[in-house]
């Protein structure tokens, strides 16, 4: 896919089949204000590196409407499959992202998962997070727009909830043991002992972490540490670099110690055991952390923001995700 800029940014002929009311209502409107000052400054030569350099190939969906439909999705607190249906029936969303004129509208949810992958991908080979820096030179156009005098900064910081299920130290740990026996089992590489053979059943997880009354808590838990240490050892060599190996080796060193009784073997930490925010708390989402603020448990991601501030209104200017 290739990359090519969206050249159609006039509404000067999308407004000759409105009626002279609704032109006065889209003007008087948000979208007049989002159309004027922000959409039009969207730089989508930023995103460029995320396309290919052939232009023979399918030219992209247009950038600029992209970016400003997931604006406008945070501003609203949409979905983007509610901010798609905005777009087709809404003339004020068509306004402010200049797409009256389309036969069709030019996106659909799934522009918007393939432009975040995109993102993400570039994100991770480059280290350049290309959403922040068009957020934040959005916000140069915000302050003008509002008249702010940008010489007073506040920090703040807030809470994203990343869309993890809350796991105890035991379903933690077995679901690391299982994704990582499930890849061995998968890959046929050889053949583990029979005693790992419940952890590939997809039934298996309910019946240990929560049907099993007979058994403890304590000695399923035990269980699990002691299986998980015999598997890295066995797969070390093989699977070292596998993800779901590291992720299970996270897991054991960050949830287990040495047992002072036999230092070959690990045994859950306990209250005095130190355990900071970044120990992995579900492996679906290894980079979310947990945080307790005004009295409230977060797993997810601390966002630290810097706003410019004065008498006239405050706008976020530059932001951090931890």
């Amino acid at each position: 896919m290739s990359f090519v800029p969206n050249q159609q940014l006039s509404l000067f002929n999308s407004f000759h089949f409105l009626s002279e009311r609704k032109q006065r209502m889209l003007e008087n409107s948000w979208a007049k204000a989002f159309s004027d000052h922000i959409f039009l400054n969207i730089d989508e030569y930023i995103f460029a590196p995320l396309f290919s350099e052939n232009t023979n190939s399918r030219p992209n969906a247009p950038i600029n409407v992209i970016v400003g439909a997931l604006i406008l999705k945070e501003l609203t607190g949409m979905t983007d499959d509610e901010i798609v249906e905005s777009m087709e029936f809404d003339f004020r969303f068509q306004f402010a992202l200049h797409t009256i004129s389309f036969e069709q509208q030019p996106i659909s949810d799934r522009s918007f998962s393939r432009f975040r992958s995109r993102c993400a991908a570039y994100e991770v080979t480059t280290g350049i997070d290309l959403i922040h820096q068009c957020i934040k030179s959005l916000s140069k156009y915000i302050a003008e727009y509002m008249k702010l005098d940008g010489t007073i900064k506040r920090m703040d910081s807030m809470m994203i909830e990343s869309n993890i299920i809350r796991m105890g130290r035991l379903e933690l740990l077995y679901t690391c043991l299982s994704n990582l026996v499930n890849d061995i089992k998968q890959d046929g590489i050889y053949t583990l002992p029979e005693k790992f053979d419940h952890y590939h059943d997809s039934n298996d997880r309910n019946k240990v972490v929560y049907h099993d009354k007979e058994t403890s808590t304590a000695e399923k838990i035990q269980k699990v540490i002691d299986d998980a240490a015999e598997l890295l050892q066995i797969a070390e060599d093989e699977y070292s670099e596998n993800r779901d190996y590291q992720l299970l080796l996270r897991a054991i060193t960050e949830q287990t110690r040495p047992d002072p009784d036999d230092v070959s073997r690990r045994i859950p930490k306990g209250k005095g055991d130190s355990m900071d925010s970044s120990v992995l708390q579900n492996p679906s989402d290894p980079d979310a952390t947990f945080r307790s603020k005004a009295g409230k448990d977060h797993r997810g991601y601390a966002v630290n923001i810097v706003e410019t501030v004065d008498e006239n209104g405050s706008v976020i200017s530059d932001y951090h995700t931890d």
